[in-house]
């Protein structure tokens, strides 16, 4: 049942292929080996995603439970099914399932469940055991939810707090904490400023930062010229 699942899908996902955009996107995942991605286009992997959770829920489940995948694309897939979960407890398991096996940013980054906004205080509790995970695109993705749910007023200081604190050599990390400094930047100017003016970031992500910052349409052309005068030499 298992092999024959998992042989259906795979061969789902050989008919999706796209050589052209499997030597484009190959070149921007560095941590991938080329003969692990097959090539498809995120919507068509998106929606072959939703059409799998609608008619083969079975199927989806013994999926989800066929870690680690061969693919770079049945890792998205994976990702795009956690998605659709509608229950806040089942996504945080299958989340913390499978997150140990993400491997690239781009996995990582695409997987946005809505459902994790229904229980904000329950996320806000769960996040930092994923920041402080040592598991690369873990730590990526808690530092990915603080910014895209606790920027807001009401916690844009504490989450600011915990990212600052996070030091570590790894480059895909760094540069989650320099995204988060920039889109901080943008939503949260004068705080996160205080990040910026400060020894609160390590060099290297304060300068990140603020050219994430001077590239974004959500800052002001003042604001960038400040911000260029900050940059560490």
């Amino acid at each position: 049942m298992l092999t024959d699942c998992i042989s259906k899908i795979r061969s789902d996902l050989l008919s999706m292929q796209d050589l052209s955009y499997r030597d484009f996107h190959s070149k921007l995942m560095p941590t991938v080996d080329k003969d692990r991605i097959i090539g498809i286009r995120t919507p068509i992997l998106r929606k072959y995603a939703k059409e799998l959770l609608k008619s083969k829920p079975e199927t989806c489940t013994i999926f989800l439970n066929a870690l680690p995948h061969k693919y770079y694309e049945e890792n998205n897939l994976h990702a795009f099914i956690i998605e659709q979960e509608k229950n806040f407890d089942n996504c945080i398991t299958l989340l913390n399932a499978f997150l140990p096996h993400v491997d690239n940013w781009a996995t990582c980054d695409c997987m946005n469940p809505k459902v994790l906004m229904q229980n904000k205080n329950a996320l806000w509790k769960i996040i930092p055991m994923w920041i402080s995970s040592e598991s690369v695109y873990t730590a990526r993705f808690g530092i990915k939810c603080l910014m895209t749910h606790f920027l807001d007023e009401a916690h844009c200081d504490a989450s600011m707090s915990l990212v600052s604190a996070l030091r570590t050599d790894e480059y895909y990390i760094n540069m989650m904490i320099a995204w988060f400094f920039a889109t901080a930047l943008a939503l949260q100017y004068e705080k996160a400023l205080e990040y910026i003016r400060t020894d609160k970031l390590t060099p290297w992500c304060r300068n990140k930062a603020i050219q994430k910052a001077v590239e974004s349409y959500r800052i002001t052309k003042e604001q960038k010229e400040h911000l260029r005068t900050l940059k560490c030499n």
